[in-house]
């Protein structure tokens, strides 16, 4: 450090003075010959420096700090004199042989150092460990053989011999270690590791169980916490065997009966965060050992052999779960799911068939079986197994499923027929009013459609989706002012609806009335403030250059709305702010997976200004989330041309749509 101004002169001076006087008053206290000497090495004065901490060294010689303060002072060629004189003034500090041996620039003069200082502080842990490092694995052992004799109560030095023996020698080791260290957990872990790298996978459990019998008898107390990090530090050292033998043995230590379905399923999860899979997999076998009938820790279970296990280990513990829970149709569904999805249709079949005798009145268990066949292009045995299912009297969904199969088929007259008999058992059921109508209407009825939908809202008058196709039939067939009449109605039965509001807005837009729609807005934002939809629409229909303001006030009225944060996500890519629209794009997705518009903008977005791995990435991660939602994605999945498509297929389709749609298309926005 350079002193230039006459102020810091003026410091160093006085502090200077003030040393002196410490020095001479007390010239026995060492911080005191450290500070002076820093002075003057900060006022670039090293040989002034380097005289006061000699004299500092002379005045307390028993005093390590001021030894080593010397040798760092010193020049390199002077060091080793000052550390060897500082040693011999105090022969048992730890700190000063260390130091010595850092001096030295081969491992042999280190070692040799460190040896040295061995002799004088034979009980020194940080001096045995510092010459087993520099040793190779010979004189490691044999150094390890004194250190634990001069050290017997420093667990490290017992571990680090054991790794370092022949399995046998590894296990007399220990043995002693036990001796001497009772209350030492570590030792009754390493033996369970080493019995585990040995092949002797029925010792690990036994040696982890009298461990934890032992340390009992001791008077430890076994803290469950600092175990189950024990089991899972095993599992990063690969020793699978002594994490799940830690877990099955100390899992259930300290929990109340009642707390441990709960307590276990947490841990789980927490280490399952943590990447620690060998021991949230170890805890839930353990939790299934004692809650066999409990369909949710089998869920859990499967989700995590689903996410980090293979199929055949999914497959296994499957198996085992409809064996133990026959009655727990989710579980029965998933079995089936994974076999299809695996490819193996037959084996899914033969799932679902037994799931059939297991639980024979299961509708879920009925529409998966027909699922299958519809999806794998067997509609006879599709439609054998609804007729079946309705004749056990289905509920309503078994009827919608009915009449999809019949639209497949292109059988109008019995696609009408199941519809208009469904709704005779299940009136109230607006999807089917909602298919009779669209029938009627890609039929070219018009007349017949508006009189469905207008029956439908009868029965159901809450039913947004009624009055949506209403509104739209209205205005295809007898224009606007019918299509504004039914809308106002709507919103009047059911108020503070922002679906509603949007359908009124874009009615107005599309024929060209900028103003009603503008004041259409204004007042959908008053009576739902909050809505996502519409403040997305708000920041569409704004003038360019007032959009960054609307977001803002979009962000501030509903800032974790997926909608506001996709539209938000426009601007920034109009703006060609790649890695911005990025995030938003991307912080859009995870809040709502199952909009599939979302992941069409997104994927459009890499297509654009991406690479492969990018657009990859979003495909995967689309096709894992299965999205069911969406105005333009739901629009194209439930067309009956793409009723088999796949979830790729029908992205692509979406961003094919969003490009056709200048609403949705960010080169506008």
């Amino acid at each position: 450090m350079k002193i230039t101004s006459d102020a810091e002169i003026s410091d160093i001076k006085k502090a200077r003075l003030l040393l002196k006087s410490v020095t001479q008053t007390n010239p026995k206290h060492p911080p005191g010959w450290i500070a002076a000497a820093r002075l003057e090495e900060i006022a670039g004065k090293l040989q002034a420096a380097r005289q006061l901490i000699e004299r500092g060294c002379e005045e307390c010689p028993k005093n390590e700090d001021v030894w080593l303060e010397a040798c760092r002072l010193a020049s390199p060629d002077e060091a080793k004199a000052v550390i060897a004189r500082g040693v011999m003034s105090i022969p048992n500090s730890v700190k000063l042989w260390l130091q010595a041996a850092k001096l030295e620039t081969s491992d042999l003069n280190k070692s040799r150092v460190l040896r040295k200082g061995l002799e004088h502080i034979p009980d020194s842990v940080r001096l045995w460990k510092a010459v087993v490092e520099l040793a190779n694995e010979e004189d490691a052992r044999l150094l390890l053989h004194r250190a634990v004799e001069c050290c017997p109560l420093h667990v490290e030095l017992w571990l680090a011999l054991a790794r370092l023996e022949t399995y046998d020698q590894a296990r007399k080791v220990l043995n002693k270690a036990r001796e001497r260290l009772p209350k030492e957990p570590a030792i009754w872990i390493t033996a369970a590791k080493l019995e585990e790298a040995n092949g002797n996978t029925q010792s690990v459990s036994k040696v982890i169980e009298r461990g934890i019998r032992s340390l009992q008898r001791e008077g430890m107390d076994i803290d469950r916490e600092a175990w189950l990090k024990e089991a899972e530090a095993a599992e990063r050292a690969g020793s699978v065997l002594t994490c799940q033998a830690i877990v099955k043995n100390t899992i259930g230590i300290g929990v109340d009966d009642e707390d441990r379905k709960r307590t276990w399923v947490a841990d789980a999860e927490e280490c399952k965060k943590r990447g620690s899979i060998e021991t949230a997999r170890a805890i839930y076998a353990h939790a299934l050992t004692v809650f066999l009938s409990k369909k949710s820790i089998w869920l859990k279970a499967a989700q995590l052999e689903k996410s980090h296990g293979t199929r055949e280990s999914l497959d296994a513990l499957l198996k085992k779960a409809v064996n133990y829970n026959p009655r727990a149709e989710v579980l029965w569904l998933m079995a089936a799911k994974e076999k299809w999805l695996a490819g193996d249709v037959p084996a899914a079949r033969a799932i679902l068939q037994e799931a059939y005798a297991a639980i024979p009145n299961s509708e879920e268990i009925w529409l998966a079986a027909f699922k299958l066949e519809f999806e794998n292009n067997e509609p006879e045995r599709a439609r054998m197994l609804l007729a079946k299912a309705r004749e056990r009297g289905g509920t309503e969904r078994v009827w919608m499923k009915s009449a999809i199969v019949e639209r497949e088929l292109g059988n109008v007259r019995e696609e009408r027929r199941l519809l208009e008999e469904g709704l005779k058992l299940f009136p109230s059921f607006f999807k089917l009013w909602l298919m009779l109508g669209q029938m009627e209407d890609r039929l070219g009825h018009a007349a017949k459609a508006k009189e469905v939908y207008e029956n439908g809202l009868k029965h159901c008058p809450s039913c947004i989706p009624l009055w949506l196709s209403l509104a739209s039939l209205e205005e295809k067939i007898s224009g606007l002012s019918k299509s504004r009449a039914v809308l106002t109605m709507a919103r009047k039965k059911n108020p503070a609806t922002p679906e509603l509001w949007l359908a009124a807005i874009r009615a107005e837009l599309r024929h060209a009335n900028k103003k009603e729609a503008d004041a259409l807005l204004a007042k959908a934002l008053q009576e739902c403030p909050t809505s996502g939809i519409l403040w997305a629409a708000a920041i569409e229909m704004a003038p360019r250059p007032q959009r960054k303001g609307k977001s803002s006030d979009a962000i501030k009225r509903c800032d974790h709305d997926p909608h506001v944060i996709a539209t938000v996500s426009k601007l920034f890519w109009v703006d060609r702010k790649v890695d911005k629209a990025r995030t938003w794009l991307n912080r859009a997705v995870t809040l709502a997976p199952d909009i599939g518009d979302f992941w069409a903008l997104y994927y459009k977005f890499e297509l654009q200004h991406g690479n492969v791995d990018t657009q990859k990435d979003v495909l995967k991660r689309c096709v894992a989330a299965e999205p069911k939602h969406g105005e333009k994605w739901q629009a194209i999945s439930k067309a009956v041309e793409n009723s088999h498509q796949s979830v790729e297929a029908l992205l692509k389709k979406a961003v094919v749509a969003l490009d056709a749609d200048e609403t949705l298309n960010p080169a506008g926005a």
